[in-house]
């Protein structure tokens, strides 16, 4: 498939708060919000020009990693068809969600139907998973969880492009032909591995030094240079913040911000994940709209 990303362009997405609550990016205002104020973020983002929001997969978190990362991991396709029938224009992304946790069909199923309810907005991200004992949950062995995926993946890419799979058909269609785009996410060469098989790559957080050379492996593995790349941008603040962010950021005017984002498109970065702190909904609406009016068209 041709990447989704528009030649010579860079766009930009975000994954949406509330929905993950991992303390490791939460911040306080979000764990006594809810489904509206994830609405609210949804349309500011989708007013305002940014290319995806998305959604993260977990399916349960055991007690003992529940401190770090919480258990509150919304449903990956249940909130993107939700946020499908009252946002307009702006992609709908699972950033990731694990095809060996289900079978390749029953994940086919739902991302064609959330492709057509959408109006082909959908964008599929995949990874492996990581968490030892949701697999055993589920019944699953974690050191299998590569040849899980590979083995779903050809099954599941088939489903969403056919419609069939041997003699078992699988409706609806979607409507972006011959399916929807699919990035794989992860950090280590395996990852860019399997994510040169597929239309994309989502990078996990991974550092600026290391990209050109995972890069380079995609490109490799792909024989040309298609594909999206993407990457994970440092903390944004649209203008000069009046409290302790508590963390690395970036800040200042559109013109700054633009400068620090083209460190990553300079590698050959096409979509940035853009992240934003902040105290209150109202204050992540402000920044994702200041981004999408004043910086997206920089880029």
């Amino acid at each position: 498939m041709a990447p989704i990303v528009p030649p010579g362009k860079v766009v930009y997405g975000m994954q949406l708060p509330v929905q993950a609550q991992s303390k490791f990016f939460v911040e306080p205002w979000e764990t006594e919000a809810g489904p509206s104020e994830m609405l609210a973020v949804a349309k500011a983002a989708d007013e305002a020009g940014f290319f995806y929001i998305g959604v993260c997969d977990h399916v349960a978190i055991p007690d003992d990693l529940s401190p770090k990362m919480s258990a509150v991991w919304y449903d990956t396709v249940a909130t993107l068809g939700w946020l499908a029938g009252q946002t307009k224009q702006t992609r709908l992304l699972s950033t990731v969600f694990n095809l060996a946790y289900r079978h390749p069909l029953v994940s086919a199923k739902s991302f064609a139907t959330l492709d057509l309810l959408s109006g082909g907005r959908v964008i599929v991200g995949l990874g492996v998973g990581h968490v030892d004992k949701e697999f055993a949950a589920l019944g699953l062995d974690v050191s299998q969880r590569a040849r899980l995926t590979d083995d779903a993946y050809p099954v599941f890419a088939q489903a969403l492009a056919d419609g069939k799979v041997g003699e078992m058909e699988v409706e609806p269609r979607t409507v972006q032909r011959p399916r929807p785009p699919i990035w794989f996410g992860g950090g280590v060469p395996a990852a860019v591995k399997r994510a040169a098989k597929a239309d994309g790559w989502i990078p996990q957080g991974t550092p600026q030094e290391q990209l050109p050379d995972l890069i380079a492996l995609f490109r490799a593995e792909r024989g040309d240079d298609t594909g999206d790349i993407g990457a994970i941008s440092e903390w944004i603040y649209v203008g000069e913040p009046a409290w302790d962010l508590g963390r690395p950021a970036v800040t200042g005017s559109p013109e700054q911000i633009a400068e620090a984002m083209r460190a990553w498109t300079s590698l050959g970065v096409n979509h940035l994940q853009v992240r934003f702190p902040s105290r209150s909904v109202e204050e992540l609406v402000d920044q994702v709209t200041a981004f999408g009016t004043t910086v997206g068209p920089l880029l």
